[in-house]
């Protein structure tokens, strides 16, 4: 064979398209020496090709990359980040040969796309066969979670990490979890799981052997799962069961979490079971002491206990004594002499008070208390206090059409009715006699301690006038006055000195009148002789005389009447 000649030629190799130039080597190597090397050559271009996956080893390892050799004649490199550990200078490993070379010559790779389509099928497997795959959750990114499924990246969207939404994800971070695969996309590289889906299944599971074996009136043991203003869900291993606030305590609880917090384990009751509305009520207070039981003989009528304030309405205050047992004081059983418009007033919640127990129904789980009761009741000591006849001061507190009340001492009132306002004066509203706020000085005509009432007497508190009248106002003494009112048998004359005589339908000097408006009329002024004074029944009759002309309006002048004087 001869040598390849050194004027240029070259040779034409047809198992790579490769043009090889002979004239470049020298005579030490024969024809077969040359065939041999370009074999060789052959051989492991053909190992390289675009779109697969090709072994390579490790040179070097910069900031951001690792260069690798795969054997061709320039060297290729991949990000560092796209490993999931660190390689070691001289490692062998395995990445995806995307171009030969770049528009710089440069061979182009990827170990991601070399890792995911190793584990690509039986990733496809898995998902076709509805099989769980082992993941561990990375990161979390917008919408979700990364997983690291066989070493690739999947997508957990945060709809699909559990069965309710996940208060804090990165508590999860790092933990291995199985899921199903719902949605491939190759040419994407996109891979979603789903951990919701493993646990739906388990919880059916789950369900179904429960439902057979919860039974009311069961203590079972429970994981809090979620809370609520009106109570807690708690997970039973499967299905979920309502603790409802007013089943936790048989003492007030205001907020559930009082008492429970998501997560803790708790011990409850089976109260009842629908499974046709999935519906399982349960209870912890069930599993406490009832503490109604017996109640009226830890608590007596009579007992002075101390409890707090737990809660204020309009019609009075509830008070805890022990868990679970609470006490209501009646507005009206807060003060003896108060009059009391709102509780508040009185106490506020918190507040620890003394009271009495007034009654007890174990039946209902009332107990009625009062605090007034825990002080003397100063009503009853008032008849001795205060004995009728006993002359005292007081302060106008209030008017009213038929009289006034007045404080004798604090919160203690009497009332002055009208017609002991006055020995002569015929009232017609207590504001002609007194306002409120005036000190007056009254006796004490009647006390009704157990009605809480107090009969005062204005005009008694001065002597009877009526006792000088008859004396002063003879019979047959003439006086001018004036009529005030017209009565069904006659009119009331204004005598002067509140004074008031009664004119009959006889004695007005007309004949036949059966009505005194058709021959007299009010204001009138009127000469009137006194015919009769009865101081027993304080009255004066008197006869009309004349009916002087007041032109004018004015009261008719006349001579006051002798004063009244004493012996």
């Amino acid at each position: 064979m001869s040598k390849p000649h050194k004027s240029g030629a070259a040779q034409f190799s047809t198992a790579t398209g490769l043009r090889v130039r002979t004239d470049l080597y020298d005579d030490t190597y024969s024809d077969a020496d040359y065939e041999s090397m370009l074999s060789m050559y052959e051989g492991t271009m053909a190992q390289i090709v675009e779109g697969e996956i090709v072994k390579s080893k490790v040179l070097r390892i910069t900031e951001n990359a690792v260069i690798l050799d795969v054997g061709f004649k320039s060297e290729g490199s991949v990000p560092l980040d796209e490993f999931k550990e660190r390689p070691q200078e001289g490692e062998e490993v395995e990445v995806f040969l995307e171009h030969l070379e770049d528009h710089e010559g440069a061979v182009v790779l990827s170990k991601k796309k070399a890792d995911f389509m190793r584990v690509w099928e039986k990733i496809r497997v898995a998902h076709e066969t509805d099989q769980p795959v082992q993941g561990t959750l990375m990161k979390k990114i917008k919408g979700g979670v990364v997983v690291n499924v066989m070493g690739v990246d999947a997508f957990l969207p945060g709809s699909q990490i559990a069965l309710r939404r996940v208060p804090n994800i990165d508590e999860l971070l790092g933990q291995s979890f199985e899921f199903k695969i719902i949605k491939l996309n190759k040419r994407r590289r996109n891979i979603v799981v789903s951990r919701r889906v493993i646990l739906e299944n388990e919880r059916a599971s789950k369900r179904e052997h429960l439902m057979k074996e919860l039974q009311p009136q069961q203590v079972r043991k429970g994981i809090v799962k979620n809370i609520t203003d009106y109570g807690a869900f708690i997970d039973l291993g499967g299905v979920d069961g309502l603790l409802h606030i007013t089943d936790m305590s048989y003492g007030r609880v205001s907020h559930p979490t009082e008492l429970v917090q998501i997560g803790s384990e708790v011990e409850v009751k089976i109260l009842d079971i629908d499974w046709q509305r999935e519906r399982i009520s349960l209870g912890m207070k069930q599993l406490q002491p009832y503490p109604w039981k017996d109640i009226a003989e830890k608590y007596p009528v009579g007992t002075r206990v101390q409890g707090k304030v737990v809660s204020i309405t309009n019609y009075g205050a509830f008070v805890e004594l022990e868990a679970g047992i609470e006490g209501l004081v009646h507005i009206s059983e807060m003060s003896w002499t108060r009059n009391v418009r709102h509780p508040s007033k009185i106490v506020s919640i918190g507040e620890t008070i003394e009271a009495v127990v007034l009654k007890v129904d174990e039946t209902e789980e009332k107990i009625s208390l009062g605090m007034k009761q825990t002080e003397q009741d100063p009503w009853m000591i008032l008849p001795q206090k205060y004995p009728v006849g006993t002359r005292i001061q007081g302060k106008v507190r209030n008017l009213t059409s038929f009289g006034a009340f007045v404080e004798i001492e604090p919160g203690i009132d009497g009332l002055i009715h009208i017609s002991d306002m006055s020995w002569t004066k015929r009232v017609q509203h207590p504001s002609e006699v007194v306002k409120k706020g005036d000190g007056v000085d009254v006796v004490v005509l009647n006390i009704d301690a157990e009605n809480k009432r107090i009969s005062l007497g204005l005009k008694q508190a001065e002597e009877d006038p009526w006792l000088k009248i008859g004396e002063n106002l003879p019979v047959g003494s003439n006086i001018r006055g004036r009529i005030v009112r017209m009565m069904d048998k006659g009119v009331v004359v204004d005598l002067g000195n509140d004074l008031e005589g009664f004119a009959p339908m006889s004695q007005l000097g007309f004949d036949n009148v059966e009505n005194p408006g058709d021959v007299v009329k009010e204001n009138q002024v009127a000469d009137v002789e006194v015919l009769e004074v009865d101081p027993i029944h304080h009255r004066i009759v008197v006869g009309v005389k004349a009916y002087p002309e007041d032109e004018t309006g004015a009261p008719p002048k006349q001579e006051p009447l002798p004063p009244i004087v004493d012996d």
